[in-house]
């Protein structure tokens, strides 16, 4: 039996992946981790029998204690670590939403756990030390992704030497075909209707920014040692290809399904071997045709920040991925209007360029000098959306 630790339960992520867990006799939830959704987190506990969880957030963990006698409640950003380092566990899946998943990845990896990595913002702000460290250690890093999942299954049994080029596809989210100037006037609930994946809402709005894509290719760098030059992003509304693996013969492998996060999910808990999962297959005569465009970047302008991030290095991707993450906010609380998560973003980079990074206590002072900058141009810059 295969006891699993997962962070994020109650996101959309960590909702399937209970799904998969339920229909496996294979696997074990030990613990339950989650950002504030206190209500939720409980009864998964009381349903799958847990008694240890731990809430980031310090308010929603006292209600949780007040509601819940039937196990132990930890506290904040170190009682999502205490979890893990307390917790006799097999795996860890990381569902987390944004940069405060890089904590528990480094908890992780650190004990010499197995990771199945759902939170890229791990890899975006932390990338060369995290991969340093599991290397270290010895831990496992199983991607989660669907398009990152589909890249380590093409890769599995190819050389280095044999690799040309990395695709991910993007479906293009909402505003597929729009230009710069119709994003003007879009409004939250627009962004928040993705019309393939069923996601959460920061996840949400980085896939109708293409933001989501440009944090992607960064986690590909790490996760497969490429460099940026040579992984492509191509929009793909359909979502059934969900990458490609160009070969140095010419030669293209492609990684297709249905778009159903439950499959990348039930491979990385139970890699290397493979299960049933409730997803009807391929009918490539039903689907008749898929298309393939690439991305406007001038109308999506995240994507080449994030490029451009990724080529600084240093604390260029973690400025940015704090930055996105306070501009994200902004726009979902009215401050700002859909174009100016990028406005926010590249302001931050040019005031805050690239530093060396040389240990992680350097990625948590860029990570807060830049949420500082962000919140000084959204206050600077904002207006109602």
């Amino acid at each position: 039996m295969k006891r699993v630790l997962l962070l994020g339960s109650t996101g959309s992520i960590g909702e399937q992946a209970i799904d998969v867990i339920e229909r496996s006799d294979e696997l074990e939830v030990v613990g339950l981790a989650a950002r504030s959704s206190f209500e939720p987190l409980i009864a998964q506990a009381r349903s799958l029998g847990v008694d240890r969880v731990a809430l980031s957030d310090e308010r929603a963990a006292a209600r949780a204690s007040e509601a819940w006698t039937g196990g132990r409640v930890l506290a904040g950003a170190e009682g999502l670590v205490r979890l893990i380092v307390e917790t006799d566990c097999d795996l860890v899946l990381n569902a987390l939403v944004g940069s405060a998943g890089l904590g528990p990845t480094v908890a992780a990896l650190g004990e010499g756990i197995d990771l199945a990595l759902a939170n890229k913002e791990s890899l975006v702000v932390g990338g060369e030390l995290v991969m340093a460290l599991a290397e270290a250690t010895g831990a496992r890093i199983v991607p989660v992704d669907s398009e990152h999942s589909a890249l380590h299954q093409l890769l599995k049994d190819e050389r280095p030497g044999n690799v040309d080029r990395l695709t991910l596809t993007a479906s293009g989210g909402p505003f597929r075909g729009w230009s710069a100037h119709d994003l003007t006037g879009v409004g939250p609930e627009q962004a928040l209707a993705h019309p393939t994946w069923d996601m959460g809402g920061k996840i949400s709005i980085d896939s109708a920014t293409l933001m989501n894509k440009g944090l992607e290719v960064i986690e590909a760098m790490h996760l497969f040692g490429v460099g940026l030059e040579r992984i492509d992003v191509v929009v793909h509304p359909q979502s059934i290809v969900h990458a490609l693996v160009t070969l140095a013969d010419g030669a293209a492998l492609a990684h297709l399904g249905h778009p159903d996060m439950r499959v990348p999910i039930a491979y990385a808990l139970h890699e290397p071997e493979r299960v049933d999962v409730p997803v009807r297959p391929l009918d490539l005569a039903e689907l008749g045709s898929l298309t393939f465009e690439a991305p406007d970047l001038e109308a999506f302008r995240c994507l080449g920040l994030a490029r451009a991030a990724a080529r600084t290095g240093g604390t260029a991707p973690c400025v940015l991925n704090a930055a996105n993450e306070v501009a994200v906010e902004a726009f979902l609380g009215g401050r700002i209007p859909f174009p100016g998560i990028a406005e926010i973003v590249e302001g931050a980079l040019e005031a805050l360029p690239g530093e060396p990074v040389g240990r992680f206590e350097d990625l948590y002072d860029a990570d807060a000098d830049a949420r500082r900058e962000a919140a000084a141009l959204v206050q600077s810059q904002g207006v109602p959306a």
